[in-house]
């Protein structure tokens, strides 16, 4: 028979979850340890661990001998790029990139569209019971329709947006790094992104933000936080920003930087921002950001979904049935690029 293969999960999926991940194959056990702390686990259970599904607890290297593969439960892993387990030769790394997709997608295009209405302003005037008699001024919209949209980071999130944008009759641009490559590698719920990669009227090399930047009325933030996207909209490239111009922020705090939006948003440089990331989080009580009228925030609650957990899984499924086939795994980590 062949041999067993150890997987565990500290993520308390439900019981019915757990059922269909070991209805992929008999060679599969699985274990779930709900816990929070590396130490909760017995270290037989990490000796004996081949796959681990996990958010954020890892072991030293040498309690887990037998650990091949981590699957983490988010899309984003800076929080663990630092970690001595992820040096473990041979190891394989992967990401739940796509799980969030569909949520945080529709949460940019309603901000799309509160941003361009001034929902912030008019929601202040409903609360002041002030009816303006400039209001046809006031509140001459930026139609999404005709607009021109940049995504900085065509993943998952940006691929997903731009199917949902397409009745929208709007002009996609986006940036990715390998820009010969549109096709998206990684997976693809069916029905959802762009994996073919042809949803956009053009592809940007990172290089080249800047003169995207120039051509947008809407800005969108979904790329990965990694050593080379730090601080990447900085008061340099926000120079290069279409005057009027609206931003969200869904990526990670940090690859923007505040500092820079601020004065950004002050000068009117951009007329807007929905951010729901933050480089300090929760965001701190001084921050202007709070009183800012021209902006809306949320205390990153964009990938929030009753859902996550099932589409967790079906990605997982998909991955173990690959693992067991000896197949490439889905949203491997680069961990030289940092994501």
């Amino acid at each position: 028979m062949t041999e067993q293969i150890e997987v565990l999960t500290t993520i308390a999926f439900e019981d019915a979850l757990i059922e269909k991940l070991a209805a992929v194959s008999p060679r599969l056990h699985f274990r779930v340890a709900r816990a929070a702390k590396v130490e909760e686990i017995p270290p037989e259970i990490w000796a004996m661990t081949e796959v681990l599904y996990t958010d954020r607890i890892m072991p030293a290297p040498d309690a887990v001998p037998n650990l091949h593969w981590i699957q983490f439960h988010w899309a984003g892993v800076d929080h663990a790029l630092d970690a001595p387990l992820l040096q473990k030769p041979g190891l394989v790394v992967t990401t739940l990139s796509g799980a969030a997709a569909s949520q945080v997608a529709e949460y940019i295009v309603m901000m799309l569209l509160n941003l361009g209405r001034r929902l912030p302003e008019a929601i202040s005037l409903q609360r002041k019971e002030s009816w303006p008699n400039d209001r046809w001024e006031r509140f001459k919209p930026r139609e999404l329709r005709g607009s021109t949209v940049g995504i900085v980071g065509y993943g998952s999130i940006g691929r997903q947006v731009a199917r949902l944008l397409q009745p929208f009759d709007v002009r996609i641009l986006a940036t990715k790094r390998h820009v010969m490559q549109p096709e998206d590698l990684g997976y693809t719920f069916d029905g959802m992104g762009d994996a073919g990669g042809y949803m956009f009227l053009r592809l940007y090399p990172p290089e080249a933000l800047r003169s995207m930047l120039k051509e947008c009325d809407f800005i969108v933030i979904t790329t990965p936080l990694a050593p080379h996207t730090r601080n990447l909209i900085n008061a340099q490239t926000l120079e290069a920003v279409k005057p009027g111009a609206f931003l969200i922020d869904v990526s990670r705090g940090g690859v923007v930087d505040h500092t820079a939006l601020i004065a950004a948003l002050k000068e009117h440089k951009l007329a807007g921002a929905a951010l729901d990331v933050f480089p300090k989080e929760p965001l701190p009580a001084d921050s202007p950001l709070w009183k800012m009228p021209n902006v809306i925030l949320t205390p990153h609650i964009a990938g929030i979904t009753t859902h996550y957990n099932e589409r967790a899984a079906v990605l997982f499924a998909e991955n173990l049935s690959r693992y067991l086939e000896g197949l490439p795994l889905y949203n491997q980590v680069d961990l030289a690029q940092g994501y």
